[in-house]
């Protein structure tokens, strides 16, 4: 069988400069069918081929099988029950840097976290190892939120992020959440709208802390947009009043890393629009369905 599969796809691939239409979609749909270890065959051919529109096929069903392979793995992150946000970003990263070299990220997000590790210690409060966190990877580190260019695609990327110390306040709040927990810090994302929050979640001291009539094991919020200010809840509910938001639990509480991703698409998705890349809005669409399987459009 496995000959058979390589005669075929032999065949397949002296099809793809075919000029009738019909034939190339056969051989389109065919190809598809296939994984990514088809790839370094179609780049070869790309490579040896002269003609532009077969090159261009090339690279179109590269683009989708990668695409496929992508989304399936994307499927499988969400059907965890409490799936890593580092894995989740590498794999909405991967739709635009398909070699994204995941070592190199990983190696990059560990550096920053020895860096605020080695000042750290067991006598700090938990407000007093934020306070760390956000002086060793907003001041000594200098990540930002891209102001001048807010809306480049490339702020949405791990590999773009770590390389430039800028990005979206999505990005860069998905970014913080995933060195904190790395440092064991209960870090999470709260859903508000316009500029979304963090949460120090403790339930324990959260219970000693607040109100007897508050049930919540958030502590206090942080805002990675502004440098990780802190803000409690009065704060929180005073912002959402002056946005004219009507002060819901849902905006208060942690939400899973499934709608923290869901955010970062949304953004990338604007962003591809507001720079007229159409074609890859309606795959970041794809992906945010992926992840919310029952939103209707």
């Amino acid at each position: 069988m496995k000959v058979l599969r390589n005669k075929k796809t032999e065949a397949l691939l002296q099809l793809l400069d075919d000029p009738c239409p019909i034939v190339y979609e056969h051989v389109e749909r065919e190809l598809l069918k296939e994984s990514t270890k088809i790839i370094p065959e179609l780049e070869t051919l790309w490579e040896t081929s002269p003609e532009e529109q077969c090159q261009s096929r090339i690279e179109n069903i590269i683009r989708r099988i990668y695409f496929k392979d992508n989304s399936a793995k994307l499927h499988k992150w969400s059907k965890r029950r409490n799936p890593a946000l580092l894995d989740g970003f590498i794999l909405a990263s991967k739709y635009h840097y398909t070699d994204l070299n995941t070592e190199r990220v990983l190696r990059k997000i560990d550096e920053i976290r020895r860096k605020v590790w080695i000042e750290l210690n067991n006598s700090l409060t938990s407000l007093e190892k934020i306070t760390v966190l956000n002086h060793i990877f907003f001041n000594d580190l200098g990540f930002k939120i891209n102001i001048h260019n807010y809306f480049s695609p490339l702020n949405c990327f791990i590999n773009n992020i770590l390389e430039t110390k800028m990005g979206n306040q999505v990005s860069i709040a998905l970014l913080y959440a995933i060195v904190a927990n790395k440092l064991d810090l209960d870090v999470r994302f709260v859903d508000i709208p316009h500029n979304p929050l963090l949460a120090y979640v403790d339930k324990r001291l959260a219970h000693r802390v607040n109100p007897h009539n508050l049930t919540t094991e958030v502590l206090f919020y942080i805002n990675p947009s502004n440098e990780g200010s802190v803000a409690g809840r009065r704060e929180l509910e005073f912002q959402l009043k002056r946005l004219k938001y009507n002060p819901e639990q849902r905006f208060f509480e942690a939400s899973p890393p499934q709608r923290f991703l869901t955010r970062l698409l949304e953004i990338t998705e604007r962003s591809y629009a507001e720079n007229g890349f159409l074609n890859k809005t309606e795959d970041i669409i794809q992906m945010i369905n992926i992840l919310n399987p029952g939103k209707i459009d």
